[in-house]
């Protein structure tokens, strides 16, 4: 029997190409889009986590917690609540770098927890107005220390590479917060807050004590609860949601219109082999065997392509520094199943038309 479906799928290539095509267009469009969102749901997280942080303090009723702001007044309030062991007050400006855009700035005060927690792999930690860049960033820049980098159309020397463990936080570069300040025209204002608990208090405590005190201010420790509030990574899931299924229409016709055109080439073959002694079962078997092996191979083709799709898209829309596609082993198994689906699909597609007509009759056709 296995010889028997190898040898078809290889006389009839052109049928096997376009049926594993609909597969692989299938899997593939999961797959990125289930990347890509679940890479921005981490992202939105990392936020509320910058400097190793327990729970961010953001400004409430946004749908982008990037464009949160806060009045630096609040910094004195959240370290009066009991369980506050430190607080790090954290400026976020977008499209600031000169030679890249999608890098965020982080500014930091030099003496916060937040930046006494990264972690230099190369240079020195900065004097007055140098910068600090993350692994990734620097990756992007090509940035070492001693050279400069323009921000908002200022140079600034980089005085060492940190990492920090956090995706969003390694992908951006660091200033004092003043100067991130003087450079955003905000002054006096912060993003968020970062915030560290001391230990024996239980983090939900500190965070209702912080929203109790500073009205019209949310705090987030949660990653689920920071993909809730932010609303455009909701709009976007969603709308991948929708992409996905329309991908999934779409790959169901071509591998269904394939099966279709497969019953009508071999109605005879299988009137022939029904004639010479193969069962029904015989020929399902076949059919099947044969669907499951186009499905397969364009899922394993679409698995690939979609890991490969994921990265092109976030590059694409320049988003490389703020969204890391995360093709983990649960989107990929997920675009398995889809793959073996749209194969069970087709399969059963094709073994209706075939148990519809009769062996005689099909032959006579």
């Amino acid at each position: 029997m296995l010889e028997i479906i190898r040898a078809s799928l290889t006389h009839r290539w052109g049928r096997t190409m376009l049926a594993g095509l609909g597969v692989a267009l299938g899997v593939t469009t999961v797959v990125a889009l289930l990347a890509v969102t679940s890479g921005l749901s981490r992202s939105a997280g990392d936020l509320a986590k910058l400097g190793r942080a327990d729970f961010g303090v953001f400004q409430a009723g946004l749908g982008d917690l990037t464009a949160s702001s806060l009045p630096d007044s609040v910094l004195g309030r959240i370290a009066a609540q009991p369980g506050v062991a430190a607080d790090s007050p954290v400026q976020i400006v977008a499209h600031a770098l000169d030679a890249d855009s999608s890098i965020l700035l982080f500014g930091s005060e030099p003496n916060s927890f937040l930046t006494r927690r990264l972690v230099l792999v190369a240079g020195h930690m900065p004097h007055g107005d140098e910068l600090l860049v993350g692994v990734g960033a620097a990756n992007r820049l090509h940035a070492k220390p001693g050279a400069r980098i323009r921000v908002s159309g200022r140079a600034f020397p980089v005085a060492g590479i940190y990492r920090s463990g956090i995706s969003l936080e390694d992908g951006g570069v660091v200033l004092p917060l003043a100067t991130t300040q003087a450079l955003s025209g905000r002054h006096h204002e912060v993003s968020m807050v970062a915030v560290s608990i001391a230990p024996g208090y239980r983090e939900l405590d500190v965070e209702q004590a912080v929203n109790r005190a500073i009205p019209g201010a949310v705090a987030l420790g949660d990653p689920s609860e920071v993909s809730r509030v932010d609303t455009n990574s909701r709009v976007i899931t969603k709308a991948a949601i929708i992409i996905a299924v329309l991908a999934l229409l779409l790959g169901a016709v071509i591998v269904i219109n394939t099966m279709a055109l497969v019953v009508i080439e071999r109605r005879r073959e299988f009137g022939v082999l029904s004639a010479i002694g193969w069962t029904r079962g015989h020929i399902i078997r076949l059919i099947v065997g044969e669907t499951m092996a186009v499905s397969l191979a364009g899922a394993l083709a679409g698995l690939a392509l979609g890991a490969l799709a994921s990265d092109l898209v976030v590059r694409a829309l320049s988003a490389a520094a703020f969204v890391t596609p995360d093709v983990s082993v649960w989107v990929l198994a997920r675009g398995l199943i889809v793959g073996f689906a749209l194969g069970v699909v087709g399969a059963l597609f094709c073994v209706w038309q075939v148990m519809r007509v009769p062996p005689l009759q099909a032959i006579s056709r």
